[in-house]
């Protein structure tokens, strides 16, 4: 990596270093992937914390304003603001193969003239960081940490994935994977903690951390986690797409399924505390769900016509005396993205939860049947992404998903009709606002959901 004297200690404090840098982030954010208000403009930039990662390579964290899709200036509504993880490469030249990596060159402050670029892509830099993962130990306010019982050989080659993803991971050697988390918030983050407490649990379906690295400033957060990379495997949705294609079923893969998520859920219930069912955890579940459904429609036209008879489903939820089950921890985010199969067998992976959401919210307790409820719709989607549909093909996957459920809980999502009701459409309603945002074309998918589930079925 291409090596510059940068100015130490001073240049290494915000304000300097936000003269040289402010400029060049407001334009390239924006433009990234994992930037939440893609599409809106970065109104405000102030560097939180920056730390001389090794020489030529900066950690920062970035806090930015940005207008987003019900942010107007007329309103005096205030933009959303976000805390970012960057790693800034800094150096006087650069090579050919890092060109599609520049950020730019500051014309100001310590980094006049030196060119600034996403570190994250050099297969050099990224090497130094996994050498930072295998020896634990503090640099400023970072501190990497990891198990002592899991061997990290030292050398792998790194590799940057392109998938379309709100994090960045980095492919060791075929060995590890490195999820560097870009959305910063206070607190452990729940793809540390969950896949942790399930290693203690025995629970083999979680790849366990082996490494990760945390921040005190200006708050406690988790910035990554190094787990094994599960060589070969193919996540879930490429598999179901490929099974629609050639007209085959997919039910045994969804029963093994059923089976993955249900061992999951067991010893999550056990590695942390649960809550007794209650009339006023319902009602308040139906409130939410109820207010999203008025924020979409007014967001949404297509949505209205549906509006009240979906409506129902979170009334029938919120006269419920209680529920059979107890609320606990869970994925929080389940589709078939979020599994992979390898050797005939499942995992599931990504325990983060929706980044948009607070860390706080997305380690609260709530039913398993919300699970079920992202797993089910995610056969629809499956199903209504390819012509001719086949929804015979996802009502089997369905129900021998629920089957092999039961088959390992000893008790089946389909016994509390409300609940799975009420889940699947507020997921359905979610997805039809991320679609008419992001995706129009894809619409019609979680509409005909929204179709079949207002006339009750």
């Amino acid at each position: 990596m291409p090596k510059t004297a940068l100015h130490r200690p001073s240049g290494l404090s915000p304000a300097p270093l936000a003269a040289s840098l402010a400029e060049l982030l407001c334009a390239w954010l924006p433009r990234q992937r994992w930037f939440a208000g893609k599409g809106h403009a970065v109104t405000d930039l102030t560097l939180v914390s920056t730390t001389e990662l090794f020489p030529g390579c900066l950690h920062v964290l970035v806090r930015t304003e940005h207008l987003g899709p019900n942010t107007r200036h007329d309103t005096g509504t205030s933009p959303p603001d976000d805390c970012y993880q960057l790693l800034l490469g800094v150096g006087r030249d650069l090579p050919p193969r890092l060109s599609h990596a520049v950020i730019g060159r500051p014309s100001t402050g310590p980094l006049a003239d030196l060119i600034v670029y996403d570190a994250l892509q050099d297969p050099r830099a990224t090497g130094l960081l996994l050498e930072r993962l295998r020896t634990p130990g503090s640099v400023g306010p970072l501190r990497f940490e990891r198990d002592p019982r899991v061997a990290v050989p030292a050398g792998l080659t790194p590799r940057l994935l392109d998938a379309e993803q709100s994090n960045s991971s980095l492919v060791y050697g075929d060995s590890f994977i490195l999820k560097v988390f870009r959305r910063v918030q206070p607190g452990i983050n729940p793809d540390l903690e969950v896949p942790w407490a399930l290693a203690r649990q025995g629970c083999t379906r979680v790849p366990a951390p082996a490494a990760w690295i945390r921040t005190s400033q200006p708050d406690e957060a988790t910035l990554g986690v190094l787990q094994p990379f599960l060589r070969g495997a193919r996540d879930g949705w490429t598999l179901a797409l490929e099974s629609l294609t050639s007209g085959l079923e997919f039910t045994d893969e969804a029963y093994e399924l059923g089976l993955a998520t249900a061992e999951v859920h067991l010893a999550l219930a056990t590695a942390f505390p649960v809550d007794a069912p209650s009339l006023r955890r319902n009602s308040r579940l139906a409130a939410g769900m109820s207010e999203r459904l008025e924020a979409t429609a007014r967001s949404v036209p297509e949505l209205r016509p549906y509006a009240s008879r979906l409506r129902s489903a979170f009334d029938m939820l919120g006269a419920l005396a209680s529920t059979v089950r107890p609320a606990q921890r869970i994925h929080g985010d389940l589709h078939l993205g979020q599994v992979l199969r390898a050797d005939h067998r499942w995992s599931v992976i990504d325990f983060e939860g929706e980044p948009a959401r607070p860390i706080a919210e997305r380690r609260r307790v709530q039913s398993p049947v919300r699970d079920v409820a992202g797993m089910l719709r995610s056969f629809d989607y499956a199903a209504l992404s390819r012509h001719p549909w086949r929804p015979e093909w996802a009502q089997h996957c369905r129900e021998a998903y629920c089957a092999g459920y039961a088959a390992e809980a000893a008790w089946d999502p389909r016994e509390e009709p409300e609940l799975l009701r009420a889940y699947e459409t507020d997921r359905a309603v979610y997805e039809v606002l991320y679609e008419a945002r992001h995706r129009p074309d894809w619409l019609p998918v979680p509409m005909a959901a929204v179709r079949r589930l207002a006339e009750g079925r």
